[in-house]
């Protein structure tokens, strides 16, 4: 059954952090964290609707300059998520350039910068025929663990502790909806955007006697949504795709990790030392490869995949690898 969530991290393991998350059958994808981003090509690019970054430091973040210049000069909505400060640090990095000429761009980007604090989220919008300067209107609302949800997916957050908020971060699938391609064949119908019109019909749960208009061999048909779902689909429980990064290994931390993304399908986690220098990771915030391990085998998540190892360990990424995976599979045993 093919994936509707296609994540693949950007640079190898000693470089920037970033998670590209590709949506199938989509002009789309999101992206966890935004570090140097130069291995992406700019059609990739182009594709991102929203950024998660998990916080400000100029390895999570630097990445920005490449995107807003990408994003110049197109009809673009840019949504950026971050922990607190994430406003200030958006509007910083626009205020470094001038912007006298934007008001002969004939194309409008809008950048919309939600901030996530503990008792709230505040959500400031930049728009670059302004020169982009802040909005004066910043709405509020309650903080909710679900910071966006949409028919076919919702993203959730916890505030963790690297000394500064950092943000841990899981997106879910509502459920996986799976084309049979026998089933299209047999019926004479033929792949197009179509398809991605129905599941979002079947997302939002609409009535099963939608009609849904589908490509059939130069011409089309309809059918009702609930009689084409029994035909050409398989519905199984949806992706769970976690991501966490510079925390340290605390109660608190690991409380907000338990109810963030238990049982995730492929858990993205730091494993920054090894453990015989874990005294090292305390001080610094980070987790060690083995604490990585045990987190990922608590979460009894079905894939672990370590990331962001120390440069000390240049030569030695097969021993984080490898401690990571010993203590993810002596956690699980244990369970």
């Amino acid at each position: 059954m093919r994936p509707s969530l296609l994540p693949r991290l950007v640079n190898g393991p000693f470089e920037d952090p970033a998670l590209f998350i590709r949506f199938l059958f989509e002009n789309r994808a999101i992206l966890f964290d935004l570090g140097d981003i130069h291995n992406l090509s700019n059609r990739d690019i182009l594709k991102i609707s929203h950024v998660f970054v998990t916080h400000a430091h100029m390895d999570h973040f630097i990445g920005f300059d490449r995107l807003l210049r990408i994003f110049l000069g197109r009809d673009k909505n840019l949504h950026v998520f971050g922990p607190l400060g994430i406003i200030k640090h958006v509007a910083g990095k626009l205020s470094g350039y001038q912007w006298n000429l934007v008001e002969q761009f004939t194309h409008s980007l809008s950048i919309e910068v939600t901030e996530i604090r503990n008792d709230m989220l505040k959500t400031c919008t930049f728009h670059c025929q302004n020169r982009f300067e802040p909005h004066q209107d910043q709405s509020e609302r309650p903080f909710s663990a679900c910071i966006l949800r949409e028919p076919g997916f919702a993203v959730h957050v916890a505030v963790l502790d690297h000394r500064i908020p950092c943000l841990a971060l899981c997106i879910q699938e509502i459920f996986h909806v799976n084309i049979k391609k026998d089933a299209l064949a047999a019926l004479e119908l033929i792949p197009g955007p179509w398809i991605q019109k129905f599941k979002q019909a079947l997302y939002q749960n609409l009535p099963s006697d939608t009609p849904i208009e589908v490509a059939s061999n130069g011409s089309s048909k309809h059918y009702a949504m609930g009689q084409l779902s029994q035909k050409i689909a398989t519905i199984s429980p949806g992706q769970k795709i976690a991501y966490i990064t510079d925390i340290i290994l605390s109660p608190e931390n690991i409380n907000k990790i338990k109810i963030l993304a238990p049982g995730c399908d492929q858990l993205y986690i730091e494993a920054a030392f090894l453990d015989q220098d874990r005294s090292i990771a305390q001080k610094k915030y980070h987790l060690t490869a083995r604490q990585a391990g045990h987190i990922a085998g608590m979460l009894s998540a079905k894939k672990v995949i370590p990331f962001h190892f120390s440069p000390r360990y240049m030569d030695k990424a097969a021993l984080l690898e490898a401690e990571t995976i010993q203590a993810f599979h002596e956690s699980r045993t244990t369970q």
